[in-house]
């Protein structure tokens, strides 16, 4: 039985994390960004999948081994440093989680027809719900996976309907034509920045999967949960370069659902407003969990009031968003903000690998080490660039 109840955790934490960083703005960047520099977008997805993977397993198997959340470890590494990260994680999820509030009352509205309020406001009754149940946490993993595959196959679809020029993507995936620092920021910020590369990790801990001898379980999870977002990012990538390549006109005031009405018609706009559903919804969960769970430990009242705590953050980004309106320059610069925090969290976490007082007698591996280092140095000089010419 544990068995079973470990691989539903490994499943479900692998789909947290990838559903919480396939959200609105996942879906809007890869189809603008494919726009402006075509095939060689694959240049950068791949770039990006290799710093992925970097950090997501230096992260995810450092809690694992010192069975301790983000902003513990920073904390015994430094007073207050958790403190610090906690308040940048949450002021980005909420900011994420407006956007995602807004992509899921778009996803509906083009599902159903209904306005974008009404669909907002249903979407958050609907993640509150999935907190009102005894146990969350399963449900949360159940309803993730299920999104996850509806997404992937409505995609695939559309990649397919769309005919890109397979051949190209290849091509310039190796040898790109055009490499922009920013995209790259982006996307790594986006996929496993702020709060997204937490996710996976804290849920595996309340699951109770920790310790040295589950880093197997941990590694996998880390590893499946870049593979599915990576793999709806290629073929989002895929779909958008076929109606790039054809000359055809996308919409600038939404991008994505013109890229799936071009691909195949009405039934395209249709998926896309199951994508968009799918995947905002999912980060509204993911966000607003993984938010929620960096602050959980500080005060006994709010660990044991963790789901009510999880639905006033999302009733408080629905309200946000009801009186602000859909904040897409916010959900934009949340994912560069996020592609800066991520060289302090990561250092943060290989600092914490090498003491003893939080992570015993393991030892890290070398390889992964030199890995998450050569991240930290890379995104901090690529978030400097962008930052400068900002």
């Amino acid at each position: 039985m544990k068995i079973k109840n470990n691989r539903t955790a490994i499943a479900g934490a692998a789909f947290l994390m990838a559903t919480s960083a396939i959200g609105p703005g996942f879906l809007t960047q890869t189809t603008v960004f494919t726009q402006s520099l075509g095939a060689s977008f694959g240049f950068v997805i791949l770039t990006s999948i290799i710093i992925d993977m970097g950090v997501q397993l230096n992260i995810w198997r450092i809690i694992a081994i010192s069975e301790k959340r983000a902003p513990d470890i920073a904390n015994l590494l430094l007073p207050g440093l958790g403190s610090f990260i906690s308040l940048l994680i949450i002021l980005g999820g909420l900011a994420f989680n407006i956007g995602n509030i807004a992509g899921s009352g778009l996803g509906l509205e083009a599902l159903t027809g209904i306005s974008v309020t009404t669909g907002a406001v249903l979407s958050a009754l609907m993640a509150i719900a999935i907190f009102l149940i005894k146990e969350a946490g399963k449900a949360m993993d159940r309803f993730a996976q299920a999104m996850g595959f509806i997404m992937i196959i409505a995609i695939i679809y559309i990649a397919i309907s769309s005919a890109p020029p397979i051949a190209e993507a290849a091509l310039r995936t190796v040898v790109p034509l055009k490499i922009d620092l920013m995209t790259i920021v982006t996307l790594v910020g986006g996929t496993v920045g702020g709060y997204i590369t937490f996710s996976g990790g804290h849920r595996l801990l309340d699951a109770g999967i920790k310790g040295k001898e589950a880093l197997p379980e941990v590694s996998k999870s880390a590893v499946m949960g870049i593979s599915v977002a990576s793999i709806v990012r290629i073929f989002l990538f895929l779909a958008s370069l076929g109606v790039v390549a054809k000359g055809l006109s996308i919409a600038a005031d939404n991008p994505t659902a013109s890229v799936f009405q071009l691909a195949a018609g009405n039934l395209g706009y249709r998926l896309f407003g199951l994508v968009m559903f799918s995947a905002a919804i999912t980060s509204v969960i993911g966000s607003a969990y993984t938010s929620v769970s960096f602050i959980k430990s500080f005060s006994p009242k709010i660990e044991k009031n963790e789901n009510k705590f999880i639905i006033g953050f999302i009733l408080a980004s629905t309200l946000i968003f009801i009186l602000v309106g859909r904040p897409i320059k916010v959900l934009i610069m949340a994912g560069v903000v996020n592609g800066f925090i991520l060289p302090i969290t990561l250092a943060t976490i290989l600092f914490a690998a090498y003491k003893t007082r939080i992570v015993g007698d393991y030892k890290h591996p070398l390889w992964l080490t030199i890995f998450g280092i050569l991240v930290v140095c890379v995104m901090t000089y690529m978030s400097g660039k962008v930052l400068i010419n900002l």
